[in-house]
């Protein structure tokens, strides 16, 4: 079961125009996704948005009621799931108690009625590739959930699908654990080359395990990009301040040009950015800016001269994270912000009731597309 195995089988996987209603709620509205061949392809979004509906759409256990699902040029939408070749991880695993690791791995394979001894080599080599050799006679209940979830894995690249679907698959394990399996599917994924959907609502995750994200809410997909893309260039308020954390200014533009722009932000103040799209605003036009926490630094008042976008505050509280440290802070008209400060050796910290000034350079402003204002 070698990667140039995988890599031919990967597909690439179309949602076109699909929709999905429960009663009179929808839970997906007019989807269109083009996924590539051998793609980490993230579905996120908060509980309730529409995301694992949309997956269950594409594996065939939940038919839409329009739209179509096509992998490689194969329409599958009216194709049962048993028949379009996509392997489904559960959030649960869905192991079976009785059966020892190498049973539930073979599963598939004997309702396949694959020969024995194909079924011994394929079920050997999946077991080694998710690191479980030698636990195939093992009872899911001698296991950790790590490995429970390693089996499962397994039960799925066994039978050698085209597209591997992931429910929230880490959503079980420990802080720990979710780091060290989020690492194994990505080495996993891109050895075999397959073409992957995952479904998450932890934005840290999809941040670190996939090639493009597709934000969800309210069943529909509100942005689709890289994660480099999702985090620097939100399309959205929502999109801002879900993925990581945004402090978001509303304001009222004062002055305009190309890679310039001046905002009034009540009880703030005149704040600068240098987004290039602000030639299409006028002065008078509201305004949404958001700068990230990581954008933000912090001084002593009077330490240095004030720059632009300098506003005083007050440190409500702050967090110690080794590297650094995450402060909230009360800006002089009443906006929280948080910032997250870096703390080399010696660094002075700030301890709550500390006057301070919160700084950011204009390039760090981010400039939140009218049509969501």
């Amino acid at each position: 079961m070698g990667s140039q195995h995988f890599a031919a089988k990967a597909a690439e996987v179309r949602i076109e125009g699909v929709s999905k209603r429960f009663g009179k709620t929808w839970a997906v509205r007019e989807v269109s996704l083009r996924i590539g061949r051998g793609e980490f392809f993230t579905f996120l979004g908060p509980s309730g948005c529409g995301k694992t509906t949309l997956l269950r759409i594409v594996a065939g256990f939940t038919a839409p009621d329009a739209g179509e699902i096509v992998f490689d040029d194969e329409g599958v939408t009216d194709v049962p799931p048993w028949r379009r070749n996509a392997g489904m991880v559960f959030q649960s695993y869905a192991l079976w108690p009785h059966l020892s690791v190498q049973e539930n791995v073979a599963f598939g394979l004997r309702e396949r009625r694959v020969a024995a001894g194909e079924i011994r080599e394929r079920v050997a080599a999946a077991l080694a590739l998710v690191g479980l050799a030698g636990m195939d006679r093992r009872r899911p209940s001698q296991l950790s959930g790590g490995q429970q979830q390693r089996v499962a894995l397994a039960r799925t690249l066994v039978v050698e699908p085209r597209v591997l679907l992931l429910d929230e698959p880490l959503s079980n394990l420990d802080a720990k654990l979710r780091e060290q399996m989020g690492l194994e599917l990505t080495r996993i994924q891109r050895e075999l080359g397959i073409t992957t959907i995952y479904v998450t609502h932890d934005q840290e995750e999809a941040l670190a395990l996939s090639t493009r994200i597709a934000i969800m809410d309210g069943g529909r997909v509100i942005q689709q990009g890289t994660p480099q893309e999702v985090y620097h260039k939100p399309a959205r308020r929502f999109v801002a301040e879900f993925v990581g954390i945004s402090n978001v200014f509303a304001g009222v533009v004062r002055e305009a040009g190309p890679g310039r722009l001046v905002a009034e932000v009540p009880g703030v103040g005149l704040l600068r950015a240098a987004p290039a799209d602000s030639a299409l605003l006028r002065p008078g036009a509201p305004v949404l800016l958001s700068v990230r926490p990581e954008a933000m630094a912090l001084r002593a008042p009077g330490d240095g001269p004030a720059g632009v976008n300098t506003v005083a505050g007050v440190v409500r509280a702050g967090t110690f994270q080794g590297a650094a440290v995450q402060y909230e802070v009360l800006l002089e008209g009443g906006q929280p912000v948080r910032v997250n400060a870096a703390t080399p050796k010696g660094q002075r910290l700030f301890p709550p009731g500390s006057e301070v000034a919160v700084c950011f350079d204009p390039a760090d402003v981010i400039l939140i597309p009218q049509e969501d204002r």
